[in-house]
């Protein structure tokens, strides 16, 4: 039995896991990153938490996963998120000099591709595509068992293919992405747009809570056949397909995984989506692929990273 250490390097939270080559998890520790104020102080926590976590077992190496620009090949994070002085830090050679051990970093995204393809959703699939719909819309890609990273590392930014030319603008600075109508965030914008012209009990169910309308509200007074919700369902699982459309008439994938928080929506999601998608692409791709939700929830980027070390790549 191999054993590994992922690490989920985020915004808010570091999360440490050591792990079988099943990706099963024996032991995890997390903790804030907004304790640290500089880059160095969070190369420390993560090697501090490696240690932490490993014990006596002969791990064969770190995976890393770490949000924004990332050059896998030359383990050099070009520019985090929402962590202080995270611009080109070689956190490969850094770490590998702490922790005299092999360690892989990749993108969060990317991660969480290989690990749903690994040991979750996507397991026993050629060819996947992962998409996160939650704040923005991430991705990962498998081609033929392999993680497809592109030329620089940034390959998978599918929530910034444009689906309306010169339409909604995007965070990205664009105009419109995918992105910008597939959200969840874009949800919550449609759905307060909404609500200010009809009555709807999605006001209620944020007033419920003392939150600000999202996508979680959305669907659940979709659920209820809440009128303007089922038409703001109905719209954005439009773009949600268009996108998806895109995805499989590029990669031709056999499964395509959906995780982040609104694939928790569940049904009131997936099946209108399915649907649609299935509609709307070309009649030779129409029973090529399967959509489902991923199965890792907050654990799938330690596991994606920890499993890019034991994971054959064929």
């Amino acid at each position: 039995m191999q054993y590994v250490v992922g690490v989920d390097l985020g915004g808010t939270k570091v999360a440490t896991a050591l792990q079988d080559e099943n990706g099963k998890i024996l032991k995890r520790v997390q903790y804030a990153t907004n304790q640290y104020k500089t880059a160095e102080e969070v190369i420390e926590g993560l090697v501090a938490s490696v240690n932490e976590v490993r014990g006596d077992y002969p791990i064969v190496g770190v995976g890393v996963a770490s949000p924004g620009a990332v050059d896998t090949e030359n383990g050099i994070i070009l520019k985090g998120t929402n962590l202080p002085d995270w611009v080109n830090i070689p956190l490969q050679e850094k770490m590998e000099e702490k922790l005299q051990l092999p360690i892989k970093i990749v993108n969060d995204a990317n991660a969480a591709a290989w690990g749903e393809y690994y040991v979750g959703a996507g397991k026993g699939s050629k060819t996947m595509v992962y998409v996160t719909i939650s704040t923005g819309i991430g991705a990962g890609i498998v081609l033929n068992h392999k993680l497809f990273i592109g030329n620089n590392g940034y390959a998978g930014e599918l929530g910034h293919t444009v689906i309306e030319q010169d339409g909604e603008l995007c965070g990205c600075g664009e105009k419109g992405c995918w992105e910008a109508y597939a959200s969840g965030t874009s949800m919550a914008r449609i759905a307060n747009e909404a609500a200010k012209k009809e009555s709807t009990i999605m006001t209620k169910l944020a007033s419920d809570e003392g939150v600000s309308m999202n996508a979680k509200h959305l669907f659940a007074a979709a659920r209820l056949n809440d009128e303007v919700a089922c038409r703001v369902v109905d719209e954005v699982t439009d773009s949600i397909a268009v996108g998806l459309k895109n995805i499989i008439h590029t990669f031709n994938p056999d499964c395509i995984v959906i995780g982040g928080g609104v694939s928790l929506a569940g049904e009131a999601l997936f099946e209108p989506v399915i649907e649609k998608t299935r509609k709307i692409v070309l009649a030779p791709y129409r029973d090529t692929f399967t959509i489902v939700p991923a199965q890792l929830g907050d654990d799938v980027g330690i596991v994606g990273a920890a499993t890019l070390l034991t994971g054959e790549q064929a």
